[in-house]
């Protein structure tokens, strides 16, 4: 709703400032209590070397997930015995080597053991062991791939350091006009890449299913319109350009329709389009503020914002039927709201006492639960992790916008602290592989 208002005021000509260009990295704030117990060991590099340190990724992946434990010992060589890990508190241990095989390629090979149900002097009992051949500017994503599987092997979980963030960032410069940018980086933060450099405002970027292609509202010539750009070629294509706001593109779980809010009939309404064709239908049809469409996991439905009852609430319309059902009642403000990939609970901003947290509900008990303390600080922008673990949002930092993330169950936090500009309006990638 809060994002409504701005593109309220961004339409009537009011733009605002803010930052550009920035680097992330992560920053665990609160783990779990009890954590998996894990030792990493520096790969062996057989006289290479390597551009990237692959144990060094693997161990900032685990550690900054918060659901490990994580043992590390530079002195420690490869071939010490299997008791020593247990010794030191690891219930496994893993091990790996990077071997230059020529033309700029690599032979990453690891191998994830169990020191628990290893006998004394036994070599461990092997959980994983993979080997890959990158060339050289694919390290960091092996090593975050190799983070993936242990992840899954020791959580029950697939992880999600390979996936990617979208967010705008905004760079202010004393006596000139913002910038703002685009920008896609690893999960990590690493690696980040502009696909779009405007002097007018950028927000609202929104992933296709496929991970292949992103929807954002753009201002330029000071009118807001959606695009959609292919983030490998960065060739894109014009979507809704009518008057008045265009606003807030969802995908449908299947890529083929986009919702989005127009208000080219009066007050903002949602409508989804067929970005084939560029049909549209319209799906809600009053004088509310009606607004952040996002779609059930089974396209069958859409939760959005409305203003209907008086205050900002989520509601949901069965779009079969047409029937709408009011979804919050706890806060006096919910807003942004979308499912978790199980289809179970919802995600939201929500206000209580002038504070904007980010908390979940039950949508099988209705049972509500902030997952935030802002403590007077805003956040913003919830998006959810494709594997339902984290959820990444936007918050203010020693009075700057920056990047943070929250378990779905309150139980880790991490932020992401730009060390250059404003970072705002993030979107957490699905799986890309």
């Amino acid at each position: 709703m809060r994002k409504l208002i701005m593109l309220f005021l961004l339409s009537w000509g009011l733009i605002l400032s803010n930052s550009a260009f920035a680097y992330l990295s992560m920053e665990l704030t609160r783990g779990v209590a009890g954590a998996v117990p894990i030792a990493i060991v520096p790969f062996a590099l057989n006289g290479a070397k390597p551009s990237q340190n692959v144990s060094e990724v693997i161990t900032n992946d685990l550690t900054n997930s918060g659901r490990f434990k994580v043992y590390t010992n530079n002195t420690a060589a490869a071939d010490m015995p299997i008791h020593y890990y247990r010794s030191i508190g690891a219930d496994s241990v893993v091990l790996g080597t990077v071997r230059d095989v020529g033309n700029g390629r690599y032979e990453v090979s690891f191998k994830l053991l169990d020191t628990i149900g290893s006998k004394e002097e036994g070599s461990g009992a092997p959980l994983l062991a993979k080997q890959f051949t990158v060339p050289e500017n694919q390290l960091r994503a092996v090593a975050h791939h190799i983070s993936d599987l242990i992840y899954r092997q020791m959580i029950g979980v697939r992880g999600v350091f390979s996936t990617k963030l979208a967010y705008i960032v905004v760079q202010r410069s004393s006596g000139e006009a913002a910038q703002y940018t685009l920008e896609v980086a690893d999960a990590d933060g690493y690696n980040p890449r502009p696909l779009l450099n405007s002097s007018d405002p950028i927000m609202s970027p929104a992933w296709s299913p496929n991970g292949k292609q992103i929807a954002y509202v753009s201002f330029e010539n000071q009118h807001s319109s959606i695009y959609v750009e292919d983030v490998a070629t960065g060739g894109r294509r014009l979507i809704s350009d009518f008057r008045g706001i265009n606003g807030a593109p969802a995908w449908s779980p299947d890529g083929r329709r986009l919702a989005l809010v127009l208000s080219k009939d009066g007050s903002p309404n949602i409508y989804i389009m067929d970005v084939g064709s560029k049909h549209l239908t319209k799906v809600t049809q009053d004088w509310s503020i009606n607004t952040e469409p996002s779609w059930s996991r089974d396209g069958r439905s859409l939760i959005f914002t409305s203003n209907r009852s008086g205050n900002p609430q989520i509601y949901q319309k069965n779009l079969a039927t047409g029937e709408v059902t009011r979804l919050t009642y706890d806060g006096n403000y919910n807003a942004r709201a979308s499912f978790t990939p199980d289809g179970n609970h919802i995600v939201m901003l929500n206000q209580e006492s002038k504070l904007f947290n980010i908390g979940i509900m039950d949508l099988d008990t209705s049972t509500f639960r902030v997952l935030t303390s802002s403590s007077g600080t805003d956040n913003e922008s919830p998006s959810i992790a494709p594997n339902g673990s984290m959820i990444l949002y936007g918050t203010l930092y020693s009075g700057r916008s920056v990047l943070s993330m929250v378990a779905s169950d309150g139980s880790v936090q991490v932020r992401l602290p730009a060390r250059n500009g404003e970072v705002q309006d993030p979107a957490w990638s699905p799986y890309l592989s």
